[in-house]
């Protein structure tokens, strides 16, 4: 059984027996750009988004595409979602300058983030960022005050705990009561938001968000987390009179990391949403409000292949076959946060047998630093090329140089081309913030002493 057999994937294997991404021989870009490398797949990127906008515009009157830039986020990339029609939701003031300085109009961008500095708020107001997501109480007083010592008034939106939990790691939870993220609905601290935004001539307020999670398989939550927010939008109305012009259902749809991950397709998702907020909002006799929806694993996951050099390989006689790559928990510390399971290849032996079982070990030095437990493989050697699937989302925007170890580069493949949109970290850049007291430094004379 071959590669392609076993994982039951789409695999595009070149006359020579290699992976091919993007019409791209992966061994030629390993010995291009190095390893570690991310490797995206931008077909794929498109087609994803297109699978939400075109979904969309073919069900509902007026809605938007906003990605959510956590997942991953460089200037090359805001120029791709600005040609496909998407927003961009950043939670930090680095995401809002990432994306300011590739041009991405800022009426265009959603400020999230639970715990935004005074200084990242007065950033975004001077840039007239289109949409601040307001997260608690205290956020919107301080809002409240920078509006006035600005004289600008943005247009905002609350977000709110709906107290649904998604069936994911616990670590992906956001929607349930208990979490740091949100206004809570059940206690009333939600209403009480909207009713002192309403008093505030200082904002306006445009309509209200909420996000259940992360790498979702089901569309059940998300139908549940409508059915709450319908009935607050109904209560609003009752209580104040507000009708919200914009309802924003977050994102969270998961992709396949391996063969027991099976997410629902993306039109099906969006078929579904779309029929549920039509079926709440018409039995509430709730005018339909602009909607939008913010993923960001679904759209960048699947396209994204982490590319590795086999190094040492160590068997321990009856216990174990360990092969040790140039990377790890430095570039995808997701395995170690999450367990997350993952699916590989050796991209040069795409048509050998997978004969051997081995564990991929990082080479961090540390003993959680693992890749995948129990891979089945073509026999492997040093030189080797290990393709790591499905690493498009939250690995290059959650790297670290633990082990002073520099981050990967970033192709950008389609049709034959590989254009570099992130370069490799160098030494240098490692230590160029580093700073030395004179009473530290090392010379000739105190190595003499």
């Amino acid at each position: 059984m071959i590669a392609a057999q076993y994982f039951q994937r789409n695999f595009t294997i070149n006359d020579l027996g290699h992976l091919e991404i993007g019409g791209c021989d992966v061994v030629d870009l390993a010995k291009t750009y190095g390893t570690p490398l991310y490797v995206l797949d931008e077909q794929q990127i498109r087609a994803n988004c297109r699978q939400y906008v075109d979904t969309l515009a073919q069900l509902y009157p007026d809605f938007e595409v906003v990605y959510a830039g956590k997942a991953f986020l460089t200037k090359a990339f805001c120029g791709l979602l600005y040609q496909e029609r998407l927003g961009l939701d950043v939670v930090s003031g680095g995401e809002l300058y990432t994306a300011l300085q590739a041009g991405f109009p800022p009426e265009r961008l959603y400020f999230h983030g639970n715990n935004k500095s005074r200084e990242e708020l007065l950033f975004a107001l001077r840039h007239q960022v289109g949409h601040i997501m307001i997260d608690n109480l205290m956020e919107l007083e301080t809002l409240i005050q920078l509006a006035k010592e600005t004289g600008t008034r943005p247009r905002v939106m609350f977000r709110l705990t709906p107290g649904v939990e998604a069936e994911t790691h616990a670590y992906d939870q956001t929607g349930q009561d208990d979490s740091k993220f949100g206004l809570e609905i059940k206690e009333g601290t939600a209403l009480k938001a909207v009713k002192l935004a309403l008093q505030s001539p200082q904002l306006r307020l445009v309509g209200f968000h909420a996000h259940i999670g992360s790498q979702i398989l089901e569309i059940a939550p998300y139908e549940a987390t409508i059915g709450v927010l319908g009935e607050f939008l109904a209560t609003v109305r009752e209580k104040t009179g507000f009708l919200a012009p914009t309802l924003d259902l977050g994102g969270g749809l998961g992709i396949r990391y391996n063969k027991h991950e099976v997410p629902p397709p993306i039109r099906e998702v969006v078929t579904r949403i779309v029929q549920k907020v039509r079926e709440t909002l018409g039995a509430l006799d709730y005018p339909l409000p602009r909607l939008i929806l913010e993923p960001g694993r679904s759209i960048v996951g699947d396209a994204g292949t982490t590319l590795y050099t086999i190094g040492n390989i160590k068997e321990i006689p009856g216990i174990r076959k360990y092969v040790v790559v140039d990377g790890g928990m430095t570039d995808n510390p997701r395995v170690a946060l999450y367990q997350a399971v993952y699916e590989a290849v050796i991209a040069n032996k795409m048509n050998e047998q997978l004969t051997e079982e081995v564990t991929i070990a990082g080479k961090c030095c540390e003993t959680g630093d693992m890749l995948i437990w129990d891979l089945l493989t073509a026999p492997p050697a040093p030189g080797d090329i290990l393709a790591v699937l499905a690493t498009g989302a939250y690995n290059y925007s959650m790297a670290s140089n633990y082990n002073r170890l520099p981050r990967p580069a970033v192709v950008l493949v389609a049709s034959g081309r590989a254009d570099l949109i992130v370069a490799r970290e160098t030494f240098e850049q490692l230590v160029q913030n580093d700073l030395i007291p004179e009473r530290l430094k090392i010379s000739a004379q105190t190595i003499a002493q």
